[in-house]
Order: C-alpha cells, then sequence, then structure tokens
C-alpha cells in the first residue's frame, strides 16, 4: 500500500526569517539557499508577504517585488510560491480600502505568487470575503485561513473546536471559493488533542477532496506532536523550516519532522535525507553572519501563558534590546494575559498580536491601562471587525476617551473605503509631489509603508541588517556605529548621537530617566527662560512624524510629534497651550528614555 502523501511548505525564507531575524536578510545573501533547496527537490515555498513584505523597505533598501521576481527566476515556472496575506488588511500597515485589495492581488500575481494563504485574526468572515474574491479574480490559488491558539490558563472564550466549526460553516454559507483551508496557529499554543479534534471535525464537514493543512511554531513546544495529531486526523500539508531558522520560534526543522514520521504511512514529499542535510548546509553557509538572537532557538515555557506568536516574540525583543530594555520581555509577557481576555480573544497573530504586545508594553513602561495602544483600541472599539467574544466594556469605554473614537459595527472595508488616504488617486498624487514614478508598483508600496515606503522610493531608508555579534551592519558588511550611547567624561554623562554614514556626531548632556515613568510628557524648566517648558520622551523608540515647528501656537493637548516604539504610535502632546520654542528632534531620530524632544513656552 501505498504511503499517503503530504506536501511540505518551506517557510524558511519568509516565515523562518521573520520567526528569526524579524524578517531582515538580505536577497543576495540567501538566494544561493534557495537553489540547493530546488536541487533537494523542494517545490512549495512560502517566499513573501507578512512582515516579509514591508521589512525590505523598512531595514533593508530592498524592493519586494524584484526580489519575488527573482525568487521565481531560480527555482522555475512549476513550483508552488506562496505569500502570507493578512485579509482585507493584506500586507498594509492598516485595512486597505478595494482598490487597494485588489491591487495586491494583481501586483502578486505579476511577481510570481502561486497560491495566497488569506486569515483573518478576529476570524471575521466578512474579512475574508472580498480579498478572496480578488485573490480569484487575478488567477491565484486562495488558501483560506481559520486562525488557532489555546487561551492562557483561567481564560475562557471562543478558540474551541465548536468556534472553529463554527467559523469555518461561516465560510461556507458566505460562498468564499478556497482551493484549500489551513488551520494558522502563529503562537504553537493549540495543544495536540484539540488539533486533531479540530482536523477531524474540518475534515468531515469537507469531505475527502478538500486539501487541508496545518500551520505551527515551535515556540511552546509541541509543533511535532500537533503536526503528528493533524495527519493522523486527515490533513494533506504541513509547514516545516529549514536549520539554522527551524524550531524555536520557527516551524519545526524538515529533517526533524522526517524523523518523526519514520516507520508511518506518511510521505512527506518524497523529500530526501542527504538532499536536505546538504541544502541545510548550505543555508548555514549563507547566514553564517547573521546574528541569531538566543530567544529565536528556544522553546519558552511562557508562552502559553502569552501566547505570542514566533514571527512577532523575536522581531519585539529585538526592537526590546535595540531599546535597551530587553530587562522587562517577562513582565511584558506575563501582562500579555489580561490584555487577551480583555480585548474579546482575537487570535494572537498579526495584526492582532503586535496590538496584544504594544498594550502588553504600555502596561508594563507606562502603568496598567494608563495608556491605550492605538491599534488595541481601535480593535475593542470594531474598526477590525467583530472579535470573537465581546471585549471588556470598561476596556472599550476608556479606548473610546483615549483615541476620540466611538465604537462601530460598520464593515471595516466601508470605512476604508471612504477614507480619502486609501484611495489609489490619494497615493498617486503624493508620488508626484515627490516627483517619483506612478507605476502600480510604487503606488503600493507607498499605500502599504506610508513614509517609509516613500523614503525607500526616494533613496532615504536606512539599512538596519544585524551581522556578527549584536552588530548593525551595512550592506558592505561594515558595522554601522548609529544610534544612540550614553558616555561618562569627567564624571559627567552625554547623550551621544552617532548617524550612519558621515553625518554628523551630536552630544548633548544625558538626561537622567525617571524610575517610574508615567503617560504624562514631564516638564521643567528650561535654561533658556523662565516659564519654558522641556517635552521630553518618557519610552525608547523612534521619531515617526513630527507635526509643529517652532514658532507654532498648540493648544493644550495638540499634537506635537509621534514617536514610534514596539510598532506603537506614541503621542507627544502639549500639557498646555503656548507656542513652540524649539523641536530638537529630526524624523527617523532615535531617542531614548528622558531625551529632549522638543520646548514651548
Amino acid at each position: 500500500m501505498a504511503k499517503k502523501y503530504i506536501d511540505v511548505m518551506d517557510t524558511t525564507f519568509r516565515d523562518g526569517f521573520q520567526s528569526v531575524f524579524g524578517g531582515r536578510v538580505l536577497m543576495d545573501d540567501f538566494f544561493p539557499a534557495v537553489e540547493a533547496a530546488k536541487n533537494a527537490g523542494i517545490n512549495h515555498f512560502e517566499f513573501g508577504g507578512g512582515a516579509r513584505f514591508q521589512s525590505l523597505y523598512f531595514y533593508l533598501r530592498e524592493d519586494a517585488f524584484e526580489m519575488m521576481d527573482r525568487f521565481r527566476e531560480i527555482v522555475g515556472p512549476e513550483a508552488n510560491l506562496q505569500t502570507l496575506s493578512r485579509g482585507i488588511n493584506t500586507v498594509m500597515l492598516d485595512t486597505g480600502s478595494a482598490e487597494l485589495i485588489d491591487l495586491h492581488a494583481k501586483l502578486f500575481k505579476k511577481h510570481g505568487t502561486t497560491t495566497i494563504r488569506n486569515f483573518d485574526a478576529l476570524n471575521d468572515v466578512n474579512n475574508l470575503s472580498y480579498s478572496g474574491e480578488s485573490i480569484k479574480k487575478h488567477g491565484l490559488q486562495h488558501e483560506a485561513v481559520i486562525t488557532m491558539m489555546d487561551l492562557p490558563p483561567g481564560c475562557k472564550g471562543a478558540h474551541d473546536v465548536a468556534f472553529y466549526e463554527k467559523t469555518l460553516r461561516d465560510i461556507l454559507d458566505a460562498g468564499i471559493e478556497f482551493d484549500s483551508l489551513c488551520f494558522k496557529d502563529a503562537s504553537g499554543t493549540a495543544n495536540p488533542n484539540k488539533v486533531f479534534e479540530t482536523i477531524s471535525m474540518a475534515r468531515k464537514l469537507l469531505g475527502e477532496n478538500v486539501h487541508l493543512r496545518l500551520h505551527t511554531h515551535e515556540t511552546a513546544g509541541v509543533s511535532v506532536a500537533s503536526y503528528l495529531a493533524a495527519l493522523e486526523a486527515g490533513a494533506n500539508g504541513i509547514d516545516m523550516a529549514a536549520s539554522p531558522v527551524s524550531g524555536g520560534t520557527s516551524q519545526p526543522d524538515i529533517l526533524t519532522m522526517l524523523h518523526a514520521t519514520k516507520g508511518t504511512n506518511y510521505n512527506l514529499g518524497d523529500l530526501e535525507l542527504n538532499k536536505i542535510l546538504k541544502y541545510e548546509d548550505r543555508l548555514k553557509e549563507c547566514l553564517a553572519d547573521y546574528m541569531i538572537p538566543p530567544e529565536a532557538t528556544q522553546v519558552s515555557p511562557l508562552i502559553p501563558f502569552s501566547p505570542m506568536p514566533g514571527g512577532a516574540l523575536t522581531a519585539n525583543t529585538q526592537m526590546m534590546r535595540d531599546s535597551g530594555n530587553l530587562d522587562k520581555f517577562d513582565e511584558v509577557i506575563r501582562e500579555m494575559k489580561e490584555v487577551v481576555e480583555k480585548g474579546g480573544y482575537g487570535t494572537s497573530v498579526t495584526p492582532v498580536s503586535q496590538f496584544y504586545w504594544q498594550q502588553a508594553y504600555a502596561n508594563v513602561m507606562f502603568g496598567k491601562w494608563k495608556q491605550i495602544a492605538p491599534g488595541y483600541g481601535r480593535m475593542v472599539l470594531g474598526y477590525f471587525g467583530k472579535t470573537p467574544v465581546p471585549a471588556d466594556p470598561e476596556i472599550i469605554k476608556l479606548a473610546s476617551e483615549k483615541l476620540n473614537l466611538e465604537p462601530t459595527t460598520e464593515n471595516p472595508l466601508d470605512l476604508a473605503n471612504r477614507e480619502v488616504t486609501k484611495s489609489i488617486a490619494y497615493w498617486k498624487k503624493v508620488l508626484e509631489d515627490e516627483n517619483l514614478d506612478t507605476t502600480e508598483e510604487n503606488i503600493f508600496i507607498a499605500a502599504a509603508c506610508d513614509q517609509k515606503g516613500i523614503a525607500f522610493l526616494k533613496g532615504e531608508s536606512p539599512l538596519m541588517v544585524r551581522k556578527g555579534e549584536d552588530k548593525k551592519t551595512t550592506k558592505s558588511g561594515g558595522e554601522n556605529m548609529s544610534g544612540n550611547y550614553t558616555v561618562v567624561v569627567d564624571g559627567k554623562k552625554y547623550s551621544v548621537q552617532v548617524a550612519e554614514g558621515n553625518a554628523d556626531i551630536q552630544v548633548t548632556p544625558a538626561v537622567e530617566t525617571a524610575s517610574s515613568p508615567t503617560t504624562e510628557n514631564k516638564t521643567a524648566p528650561t535654561a533658556g527662560g523662565k516659564g519654558s517648558l522641556e517635552i521630553k520622551s518618557q519610552t525608547p523608540g523612534n521619531v515617526w512624524k513630527i507635526l509643529k515647528s517652532a514658532g507654532d501656537s498648540v493648544q493644550e493637548g495638540e499634537q506635537i510629534m509621534i514617536l514610534e516604539a514596539m510598532k506603537m504610535e506614541i503621542d507627544i502632546v502639549a500639557e498646555k497651550a503656548g507656542v513652540i520654542k524649539s523641536i530638537d528632534v529630526k524624523v527617523n531620530d532615535t531617542v531614548i528614555d528622558g531625551q529632549l524632544l522638543a520646548t514651548m513656552e
């Protein structure tokens, strides 16, 4: 009797890179390993989308569309190249309009994609309908997704087999056309028994001919057991990665699963052990210079209490490492339980996982519920769709007050379609004003990445690649020491800002960090004159936008600038009415706790 053929998707070059390096791997560094994977007999790859779209523009000075084209050239026309899309967010920072969602599918088809895996973190089927329609319209394979996780101990609400069955029935009742169905567990927390019961339910409901897959991570230590349970329940496909970007926060290793299925009735894609060994050796050579954060290689016993996806965990710890507050990591993880429970139990997968993280981070850094992360607040207010269970009423009220938004039950796609800034015409005009080509690719890059996309198109984006032991390197491999440093000279502390390239080194007296930061911007008299106020940062981060200039009048509570910390927008506001005296930072500057941002009088 022939063994059952199991389709293996190699996630190394998308989820593997995201889970270990935060997506920051240069294409010329890894393309030789793609060739080796092809020679090993792998013909199904996850090669783009998700955070591996924006990270190329944000950190690598690379074009994701060019990367996709070159990947296709290497593997040939027959390979199944798959990307990850967040429903009506696609690969954008926020909900897209219908025309941008359609453009996403059109461009990804144009640039070599075969299949788009289409998920919604809230399992709101309305968010899969139009995006799925666009995927099919442009001749792509549509892999519909139901997102999974286990709830933190002591929590109840959704995320049982009955909830997943209801979601699947909603997909079928909505008439959403799909070529395969995936159960996606980004945090790796769904226990193997629930996986077995869920896949069994789906197989019974869909019949024998529908292609079923499971996607999970090793983060919580149960991925191999979950995959074996899924196969036993009737799954047709699983996702794996290659060392050194396998295990830990990523998918289990291809070799591990080949070993785990020895003596079973499963044939993992006709993969041969010796060829996979050669492929993994080549990949290790390609990535030898890259810093692998230790948390990326570990199973974390804390994850079932959080839950934090592997692809987000290392991105967040790297940002904390850059900001100098990695010591707060365990506190943030512990705070996740309450944040998940009060937020309505959306699945901890992008973007909701980042909303959870941002809110947990804010609760640790600024005090419990003293600040509402914008994404988290908009989620509980209904702006991304319906949460699996209603969010906590007090949190909804707090979010409404903090964000000055009313709760809504309106379809998020309808809301996006009314926003001028989510139209193709708007971004075409932005490109024209910047004297940039108005190709469809450029329009989508700008719409998906906002000002960071414009910076890339203008050749002004930063290069932030971690190679060597905790170093940031330039494309040529040399060390880039840009960033903030505190040095002590004759007993006095100075903050030293070093810019990349030949920019000036700026030295200013260092500001002591407050021992217990609050949500208020600390102010103090400056040396510049009586009545002047200093506005200082209360968290490490980057200057995202500057909204006011010296000489501008402002009202109390009016925004002066916006910082970005942990992918969260931190409003810097005027504490009283007055006039801006100075703006002491620039866009893209990295700032530290207590750093002077502006003065006013």
